[in-house]
């Protein structure tokens, strides 16, 4: 039985660029073929629970502005929203969605009842998805929102909260296990400080790493075949987090043997926070062997912190695919709307065209990408700019059979005076924009 909430909004289907239905899909054709695959199963998207159904609408300046009858701590708001999100799923014919534990039940007096509430919800998952095709993407435990988690979990200078938060996540491993999530994703938030004047940064770092060994090792005793991801972010809440990047979390992960146990999931707002670009974090990643997700938004490049808005700039995104693609595409991993509406945003319909636009945005960027990718254009040049490599010298000088002494004698002996060649950057963006 319908809840009401979204009125006669039917599911969106996919009409064409011309289409004149807002809701409607006018770019995302889920079983339109693209290099072999499906777009639906390129894209793998996934709607993000907190944003859409847990943002209350407020900023730094403004309190609740949206009006949802699920609203409020109870258990029963709690399933009259996951009967509304499933409505949603099933609307947009998404094929994932993604949740922390606190979005989707309250949180108790007790860690128990607290795990109680989570579970029961779980539940109600469960029997749904035997009649949606919407999966778990990933689940989370949110380490985050409660004061106890104001100087971090897992960094935490007291380690009543590293156990409460170690526990928490255990049950939310075990829940997203119970699901079918294909990932467990770890969001430090807190995981870092608001000044130095009272951190031990060295004891907070070995921390953190014992806590990441703890996760992998329990994911493999409970049988977890998905990827456990972290999500690199460099600042706010706190003024620093120890995942500020890709580069960072890999740091993190070598330092305590983790590189090969543990991926990122890359955001497009963290990416700009960090001042990246998305595509350059997307390529750190696929370069270091730790890429496994992605968070699709957008920020404000005047506002100069996370405004997690909808992405709607293909040229951006059209790059970021074409290096996903490029790296062998998403495996595990999708794209979560990890967006959420404007405060003046108000009506249900918002939701489901946001996402629509989201949608279309990440299908049209996908051919652009791939159209790229298979005419080869910027592989050739690139190919063509580092094919001095591929000389018996520059070999040498690689492998380690030339020594820097004998680079020396080859230099002075073959009398090398390279002269400067231009890396073409110009004609390499205006063929990117013949694509996009």
């Amino acid at each position: 039985m319908s809840t009401g909430f979204f009125g006669d909004i039917a599911p969106v289907q996919y009409e064409g660029p011309d289409s004149e239905n807002e809701f409607a899909y006018r770019h995302y054709n889920p079983g339109e073929m693209v290099m072999g695959k499906s777009m639906e199963d390129h894209l793998r998207v996934a709607i993000a629970y907190w944003h859409s159904f847990c943002w209350p609408g407020g900023d730094p300046f403004g309190g609740q502005t949206f009006d949802r009858p699920w609203f409020g701590e109870s258990m029963d708001a709690a399933r009259l929203k996951a009967d509304v999100a499933f409505e949603m799923f099933d609307i947009l014919g998404a094929p994932f969605f993604c949740f922390h534990d606190r979005d989707i039940a309250p949180e108790g007096d007790t860690l128990e009842q607290s795990n109680s509430n989570v579970s029961a919800i779980a539940d109600i998952f469960a029997a749904k998805m035997e009649t949606s095709k919407t999966r778990l993407l990933w689940g989370t435990a949110n380490l985050f929102s409660n004061k106890r988690f104001m100087s971090g979990g897992a960094t935490n200078p007291d380690p009543a909260v590293f156990g409460y938060a170690a526990a928490q996540v255990k049950h939310a491993m075990d829940v997203t296990h119970q699901l079918g999530g294909q990932n467990y994703v770890l969001w430090g938030g807190r995981e870092g400080y608001e000044t130095l004047l009272n951190t031990d940064m060295k004891r907070e770092l070995n921390q953190l790493g014992r806590f990441l060994s703890m996760v992998v090792d329990y994911k493999h005793k409970i049988g977890f075949k998905g990827a456990i991801l972290i999500e690199p972010k460099p600042q706010e809440p706190t003024k620093h987090q120890y995942d500020f990047d890709v580069a960072t979390v890999y740091g993190l992960l070598q330092a305590h043997g983790l590189e090969n146990e543990v991926q990122v999931n890359i955001e497009v707002g963290h990416s700009v926070l960090a001042n990246h670009s998305f595509e350059h974090e997307i390529c750190t990643a696929m370069a270091l062997g730790i890429f496994g997700s992605v968070d699709a938004n957008r920020n404000d490049y005047q506002s100069g912190w996370d405004t997690d808005q909808f992405p709607n700039n293909v040229p951006e995104m059209a790059l970021a695919l074409y290096y996903i693609l490029k790296g062998g595409g998403l495996t595990n991993g999708g794209f979560n709307f990890d967006s959420k509406l404007r405060r003046q945003s108000l009506d249900p319909a918002d939701l489901i065209v946001s996402h629509i636009g989201g949608i279309d945005v990440l299908a049209r960027s996908l051919k652009a990408a791939a159209v790229m990718l298979e005419e080869g254009v910027l592989d050739g040049f690139v190919e063509d700019r580092y094919a001095g490599w591929n000389h018996p010298e520059a070999q040498n000088m690689l492998d380690g059979t030339y020594k820097l002494e004998d680079i020396a004698q080859w230099v002075h002996s073959a009398g090398i005076n390279p002269e400067p060649k231009s890396g073409r950057q110009e004609y390499l963006e205006n063929i990117v924009n013949r694509y996009v």
